[in-house]
């Protein structure tokens, strides 16, 4: 028998190793042999986004061998992993666990086996964390299912599995977590679970060329599917939970832009004016990334114009473009000063522990002109009206539909979302994980913002002079729309 060596997986220096051995060349085709490890571990009631309350178990983590051990390294420690003061910032594992039986019920409703999750966003989502892998659900009743007598989902990692264990909750996770097979023995593996057809893949989220790696390393099971559809519905309605994370994330923006008050005025250059919010931000814990869904757009986090900044377009789908730093970056803040009487849009996403919230307000150096201030008046009015429809529970095309129709009627028309022909056709967007979720306000989308769901409602009207508008993050309950963000907290126009 052929060994590599031993490893260890602990929570701490003083925890006693365990030890993990590679199977015999002999066995290495044949079925992976399954390696129990139990290591004391730290795991927390985390019910809630910022509850701390942590106690000490002992975790079993089922690992399974396969080529060579996935476990070598130093040993994971969970308090290096941990938020600021100590907080847990993991997804709840109820969370986790309500998510995946959703998305099992919704792909038997779909007529579709079971889903290899494979987005980070969507890891992160169902099994807590983005490590590098995959997470195979199956459809409630379906091949692999414990109903039908199967495993039940499985996490498939590559790297970090020890992190992967950890982010999913240790002993409590609701799903197993494995190493990644090779690819060429992935459908053995799957059938070897109970697995019966091939499950979907996220072909609306991953490159063609990898989805169509793992459809024909599946293809023993079947063709498979496309499951993008499915997980994006569910998404559209938040849980209780993720909406607590939006209201912390909306309590950080607060104070983002508190420190654009404090810093801006005359000759202060846009890119000042970020650099002060994204202190605030970076502080608080945003990682540095606002997740898109449509490929190509990226998204800065902050968005500062000022005068005739605001009327130059970008390739950013979106009523205001500005000019950037540089042509890679070719969106938003640039080295543009403040001047007087000059409108000055500025449009702050904050995302806790993942979530996002969009707001924009305008400020401006000493008094805004009129002309300005009508313009503002008349897109609050508008965002009034797109509220209204929603919170009636009529459809977002409807919205889309009488917004305009108001703007036109107060001569907004060639304006509206950008001027022609780079004018952006809707008036708010869904947000979650990602800056541009579904449903959206605009031409289409037959159907109401479900209650869970989260949009950032943002009317602004460009002119080769400047922009203006406004914009805050609401979410739909039982009782009807209500804002995450500021909303009438903070003013439209801030004076410096």
């Amino acid at each position: 028998m052929s060994w590599v060596g031993s490893t260890s997986l602990s929570s701490g220096a003083m925890d006693p190793p365990i030890t993990i051995s590679r199977m015999p060349r002999a066995m290495e085709a044949a079925p992976a042999m399954r390696v129990h490890l139990a290591a004391p571990c730290m795991v927390s009631d985390r019910s809630a986004p910022s509850r701390r309350y942590r106690r000490t178990c002992w975790a079993s983590l089922k690992v399974r061998c396969h080529r060579s051990s996935p476990m070598e390294g130093p040993p994971l420690d969970p308090e290096d992993l941990l938020g600021p003061e100590g907080e847990d910032w993991r997804v709840p594992v109820n969370e986790l666990a309500a998510r995946q039986n959703e998305l099992a019920r919704r792909l038997r409703d779909a007529g579709l086996p079971g889903l290899l999750v494979q987005h980070p966003i969507d890891l992160y989502y169902y099994a807590g964390g983005r490590q590098n892998g995959a997470l195979f659900i199956p459809a409630a009743g379906a091949g692999g299912s414990v109903e039908a007598g199967g495993n039940g989902p499985v996490g498939y990692v590559r790297r970090s599995l020890r992190r992967a264990v950890h982010e999913a909750g240790g002993d409590d996770a609701p799903h197993e977590i494995t190493a990644f097979p090779s690819l060429r023995h992935l459908s053995d593996v799957l059938h070897e679970r109970g697995v019966t057809e091939a499950p979907a893949l996220q072909r609306g989220e991953v490159p063609a060329s990898f989805a169509d790696r793992f459809a024909k390393a599946l293809s023993a099971l079947g063709p498979s599917g496309d499951g993008t559809a499915v997980v994006h519905a569910q998404r559209e309605s938040k849980s209780a939970w993720e909406i607590a994370c939006m209201e912390e994330a909306a309590g950080v923006q607060i104070r983002m832009f508190e420190a654009v008050e404090a810093v801006g005025g005359e000759g202060v250059s846009e890119l000042d004016l970020v650099a002060a919010a994204e202190a605030v931000s970076r502080s608080e814990g945003f990682a540095g990334q606002v997740e898109m869904r449509r490929y190509p757009l990226q998204c800065d986090r902050a968005v500062v114009v000022s005068g005739r900044s605001g009327g130059v377009s970008s390739f950013f789908d979106s009523a205001v473009g500005g000019v950037g730093p540089h042509p890679l970056s070719g969106m938003g803040a640039g080295f543009a000063k403040i001047k007087p009487h000059d409108p000055v849009l500025v449009d702050l996403v904050h995302l806790h522990r993942g979530y996002v919230v969009d707001m924009t307000r305008m400020f401006v150096a000493g008094s805004m002109p009129k002309v300005w201030e009508e313009r503002l008046e008349d897109m609050v009015a508008v965002k009034e009206v797109v509220v209204d429809v929603l919170d009636r529970g009529e459809d977002c095309s409807r919205a889309w539909e009488e917004g305009l129709a108001l703007a036109t009627e107060l001569g907004h028309a060639d304006h509206l979302m950008g001027m022609a022909p780079d004018q952006s056709r809707f008036l708010g967007h869904s947000v979650g994980l990602q800056l541009d979720e579904a449903p959206v306000v605009a031409k289409g989308f037959d159907r109401p913002m479900p209650l869970g769901g989260t949009m950032a409602i943002e009317p602004k009207v460009v002119h080769q002079e400047g922009c203006i508008g406004s914009e805050d993050t609401w979410t739909r309950d039982e009782d009807g729309l209500r804002p995450l963000t500021a909303g009438g907290a903070w003013p439209w126009v801030t004076t410096w």
